[in-house]
């Protein structure tokens, strides 16, 4: 959803392509029409030798729900060199609350099983889940340890994780979710390619065109 009118084409399942389709697709994709190449790199959050994709999302968001199942299993058929990192953003202060859910659903290694979860909730069951009250009451009826999730949810670990993310997505000056940022180099969302089908073909692309600039 775009932080103004965010209009976005129906989501279909991506497949990866293997480096040399990659390249020859690779012709048809513009940076600046397809994507946007960063005037200055940023830091990436890997290993050498790795290549970084974050999807910037959130959870009330509906292209972001909708684009979820693809880029779930795009993520189970990426490339071995390829660490995908999810970032929830903060256009407004009352975003706060579910970036605090998924950064402690990652810090409790809950992630795999809950995350899908929260789509649902908030998109099939019409839970709000956009305050600390109704969060914690959610996640008590999945199963986990309030007091141990509140502790972690209030940390500063959390808080700071909070401040990181609102700085990457300030940094890939992210207008809409959901959308990609690949390399620390590149920026691409659904309105840029057209949908979030061609953007994964769009970022699969400039993995391959980094792997082979090293």
């Amino acid at each position: 959803m775009k932080r103004r009118l965010f209009s976005s084409a129906l989501f279909a399942a991506g497949t990866v392509l293997s480096t040399s389709i990659a390249w020859a697709q690779a012709a048809l994709f513009k940076s600046g029409k397809d994507y946007l190449t960063l005037e200055r790199p940023l830091p990436t959050e890997v290993d050498k030798g790795k290549i970084e994709v974050i999807e910037f999302f959130w959870y009330s968001c509906p292209h972001c729900n909708m684009f979820e199942p693809s880029f779930a299993q795009w993520v189970k058929t990426a490339p071995k060199d390829v660490v995908v990192r999810r970032i929830p953003v903060a256009f407004r202060e009352d975003f706060a609350p579910q970036q605090r859910l998924f950064f402690t659903l990652e810090a409790m290694n809950l992630l795999d099983s809950l995350h899908a979860k929260v789509f649902v909730a908030v998109h099939a069951e019409k839970q709000a889940l956009n305050t600390d009250a109704s969060i914690l009451a959610w996640v008590e009826k999945q199963g986990v340890d309030k007091a141990k999730f509140s502790e972690i949810y209030k940390s500063f670990g959390v808080a700071s994780k909070l401040k990181r993310a609102v700085q990457l997505q300030n940094d890939y000056k992210i207008e809409g979710v959901p959308s990609l940022g690949v390399a620390g180099r590149f920026y691409l969302d659904g309105t840029l390619a057209g949908s979030m089908d061609r953007a994964l073909k769009v970022a699969e692309s400039l993995i391959a065109q980094t792997r082979q600039a090293r």
